[in-house]
């Protein structure tokens, strides 16, 4: 099966699609549960902060308490919800402005990304993660040269084009860019559900089954096409035979 070689942008999902679901649950979240007390302390009257802290609902930011507790719950629950992964956003700027935080991308996905926009092809990121985690995500990676900001020509979260499961975002997606047809599109996800809603929209999709990733259900692989890394494709985004 092969990707059509109509394609001209390249979406992408971040977390278990270009690198481990592990640094995400067990690096980024822990690092913004540990940093969240000190800039509580620190930064609750800061204007800067204050944008964060008010976008919580008023029983939460109204204390330091409530919002931590909150903050806490929603981490340990990953409820993927605007005013959290701003948040979080935040809170992780320091770290890899430090260097404590380094995204470790699959083996494949530099040369890939290199490759694909070097042939013109436009590289979008769709994340429901914050579009400043994205971009923080992408600036600092443990790839060299580190920064992939400028392979990418725009980036989309819950906030600027809706939940990653509804058709109706990747339709949105499509509609900020018409100069391509949603069949020029190609949106690459671990989850089922977003490439479900992707197809639903018109965009070309494939499930990408990373190591580390949740076993697909066997009827996944019948009706949907699936790759475990981006080295499957041939330079015209075709999957290579084995």
């Amino acid at each position: 099966m092969a990707a059509s070689t109509s394609v001209k942008v390249v979406l992408l999902d971040i977390e278990g699609t270009v690198c481990p679901i592990s640094f995400v649950k067990d690096v980024l979240f822990p690092y913004s549960l540990k940093a969240l007390p000190k800039t509580l302390e620190t930064q609750w009257d800061d204007p800067e902060f204050a944008k964060y802290r008010d976008a919580f609902p008023p029983e939460y930011s109204s204390s330091k308490e409530a919002l931590e507790a909150h903050f806490q719950d929603l981490v340990a629950k990953d409820v993927k919800i605007a005013y959290l992964k701003s948040l979080q956003g935040y809170l992780w700027q320091e770290g890899y402005a430090s260097g404590d935080l380094k995204a470790p991308l699959f083996p494949d996905v530099a040369a890939k990304l290199s490759g694909w926009q070097s042939k013109g092809l436009e590289i979008m990121i769709y994340s429901s993660g914050s579009v400043a985690a994205q971009k923080l995500l992408f600036k600092h990676t443990d790839a060299s040269p580190s920064d992939f900001t400028p392979l990418i020509s725009d980036w989309f979260d819950t906030v600027n084009a809706g939940l990653k499961t509804e058709a109706s975002s990747y339709k949105t997606i499509a509609s900020k860019h018409p100069g391509f047809s949603p069949g020029e599109w190609l949106f690459l996800s671990d989850n089922v559900k977003e490439v479900d809603a992707a197809i639903e929209a018109g965009m070309q999709s494939i499930v990408v089954q990373r190591p580390g990733n949740a076993p697909l259900p066997p009827e996944v692989p019948r009706r949907l096409r699936v790759i475990e890394t981006f080295d499957a494709f041939d330079g015209d985004l075709n999957i290579q035979a084995n």
